[in-house]
């Protein structure tokens, strides 16, 4: 008897063990940011001519956000945003960071970076215990200083430039800037066989193998499908009713999404898939006269507040926890990246006062029926947007503002600025008071350039719903 309480007392300590272990086990967060991609070229999001069988698969398994929205309309201050979760007009991060276009009034060249007084969510992850890793594009700052392992990341394999090659540099494919290096580490530079968008892959692949047994943090940061044009042969073969740039686009959304079919195989071969929140997204709309990314219903392409410069697929997958094949219909920002990851992280995101973005989960699972957000606001020079409720204000340096009501005309394509003064009015004071709260941009691309975007604009703005 004395024998039997024995081993039922440890038994008992067993299962509490057990019991301790599985409760306080944090989820492994896996992040997936695709790069200048169409929002039409997914076939979760209706596309008939792109193959994405992985990311089809995964929506199957998702909460796909209907409208969800990046923070800038170009992709470093986007990332910039997603990765301290504020408005990064705050810090002065108001344009793209890209040396040789800049103006000479602010800061130039490798000065260009993430203040180093701005903490990422990969800072606040550390501090939760997570291993965290960034694969592929950085984009934050080519000075060391801003370097991903000085900001909060332990592992880094990928190029400190907003763009590159994705086959190796050498004699016959020569590198014309630093930045573009591929880079492991903190300056161990040394170029990849075959094609990037795998080896970015297959480096997450070997992340997960290392530290399968310890909550980690991934930002798999694919370039794909920023320009250079580039696929492999073996996947332009499938896309023969296509031509030009669209073919080359159709291979290279293929060969991204085989890759991170491959890495979230892994995750479930190694008994991994069930404890991972699984993010799925791309840092702007699509620049349709440079790739042909088709972002049909919206108008517009990158580099405007048109919803086609601002609205992105969005996906979220967290087994047990999420319904699988759902859809959640109100606004959310990529600015909510950092308190949701954060809180699922046991961290607390309400103590972070700065934080313009919302934890998404009480809202997905259905405990917080309001809108995470009333109110979205974008901005660069001149140019500014603001989404209140289903009202939004676009406002022009070279013409009047515009009003679109985006429940009922996605495309924008009816401008009721003229039926509806007074709300323009509102809007207008109510984006002017925000903007009185930001930094002023520490850098800005040579002004010529805001005369392309408003010919980029006007050339993909739809005047009518077909």
């Amino acid at each position: 008897m004395h024998h039997q309480n024995i081993k039922i007392t440890v038994l008992l300590f067993v299962l509490l063990e057990v019991s301790l272990l599985f409760g306080q086990q944090k989820p492994n967060i896996v992040f997936i940011l695709s790069d200048d991609a169409g929002y039409a070229d997914f076939g979760f999001q209706g596309s008939t001519e792109f193959k994405t069988p992985e990311l089809d698969k995964l929506a199957k398994k998702s909460v796909k956000f209907t409208q969800a929205y990046v923070s800038a309309a170009v992709c470093g201050p986007s990332r910039a945003g997603m990765l301290t979760g504020q408005y990064q007009q705050k810090f002065g991060f108001e344009e793209n960071n890209v040396p040789g276009y800049m103006s000479s009034s602010g800061l130039l060249g490798d000065q260009m970076g993430l203040p180093t007084n701005q903490l990422t969510i990969a800072d606040y992850l550390k501090k939760q215990g997570y291993t965290t890793a960034l694969f592929g594009k950085w984009h934050m700052g080519n000075a060391d200083l801003f370097h991903p392992t000085k900001r909060g990341f332990d592992e880094f394999y990928g190029f400190r430039g907003g763009s590159r090659s994705y086959l190796p540099y050498d004699k016959n494919n020569v590198l014309t800037k630093n930045e573009d290096r591929l880079e492991k580490g903190f300056g161990n530079y040394l170029e990849h066989k075959g094609y990037l968008t795998d080896k970015l892959a297959n480096e997450a692949i070997s992340f997960i193998n290392k530290n399968k047994k310890t909550p980690f943090f991934i930002y798999l940061s694919f370039n794909a499908v920023h320009t250079p044009m580039e696929a492999t042969k073996e996947d332009l073969k499938y896309f023969s009713h296509l031509t030009g740039k669209r073919k080359t686009l159709a291979a290279m959304t293929l060969a991204m999404d085989r890759a991170i079919g491959t890495v979230l195989d892994e995750l479930k071969k190694q008994g991994l898939d069930k404890n991972t929140l699984v993010v799925f997204t791309n840092d702007n709309g699509g620049p349709s006269d440079a790739n042909q990314s088709n972002n049909n219903p919206l108008s517009g392409t990158k580099a405007n507040h048109l919803e086609g410069g601002i609205r992105v697929p969005f996906l979220m997958s967290w087994p047990g926890k999420l319904k699988k094949n759902t859809t959640y219909n109100y606004p959310i920002s990529t600015l909510d990246l950092f308190p949701t990851f954060l809180n699922v992280a046991n961290g607390n995101s309400s103590k972070l006062k700065q934080l313009d973005g919302v934890d998404l989960m009480p809202y997905v699972k259905g405990e917080n029926k309001e809108r995470p957000h009333k109110v979205l606001f974008w901005k660069k020079e001149n140019r500014a947007a603001i989404r209140n409720m289903d009202w939004k204000l676009i406002r022009f340096p070279d013409r009047p503002a515009e009003l679109y009501n985006i429940k009922k005309d996605i495309s924008e394509v009816h401008n009721l600025a003229y039926q509806y003064p007074k709300k323009v009015k509102e809007l207008y004071k109510q984006l002017f008071a925000w903007e009185l709260t930001l930094e002023r941009p520490l850098w800005q691309l040579r002004r010529e350039f805001e005369g392309y975007a408003a010919k980029r604009m006007d050339a993909y703005k739809k005047t009518n719903t077909k």
